[in-house]
């Protein structure tokens, strides 16, 4: 089991909550982004993947090297709907888990805002992530971590 992070643009504070929690459990995780992200220097579990810039090449590498019993966390909706298809677990900064049953949804939403945006109309930006996002996600990542931990233990 290893959690990768889409980390060109995952908030510190999901970064610093998967970092104790890596070295804690001594779970092997990979930091995957288009520019050098700073990783601490006790976290000997933690790795960081640098790829070449350009769209979508982060997510390709984490697709392509991530499988089921593996924890991604990203924003990037597109990138959850390929991973919940390979049977990965999914969850997002803000602490929503994404599985077979809302993430075509969430992508039909994500594709209809992106219509409008490509239309001139303004649909206005995420809010600003905040305590109650920072502990939403460490809810969800303790139990999606416990679960697959435990399935891995079996």
């Amino acid at each position: 089991m290893k959690i990768w992070i889409d980390a060109d643009a995952a908030p510190r504070d999901v970064k610093d909550v998967v970092f104790r929690a890596a070295k804690r459990l001594s779970v092997e995780t990979v930091l995957v982004a288009n520019q050098r992200i700073g990783i601490p220097a006790n976290a000997e579990t933690v790795s960081m993947v640098t790829v070449r810039e350009g769209a979508d090449v982060a997510d390709r590498y984490i697709v392509q090297n991530s499988e089921s019993g593996d924890l991604v966390i990203t924003a990037d909706i597109p990138l959850a709907a390929l991973l919940v298809e390979k049977k990965v677990d999914v969850i997002d900064p803000r602490g929503e888990a994404y599985d077979a049953g809302n993430i075509a949804s969430r992508l039909s939403m994500r594709n209809f805002m992106d219509d409008l945006r490509g239309a001139g109309t303004v649909t206005g930006g995420s809010r600003p992530y905040g305590d109650r996002d920072k502990k939403a996600f460490a809810n969800t990542f303790d139990r999606l971590l416990t679960k697959l931990l435990k399935r891995d233990a079996s």
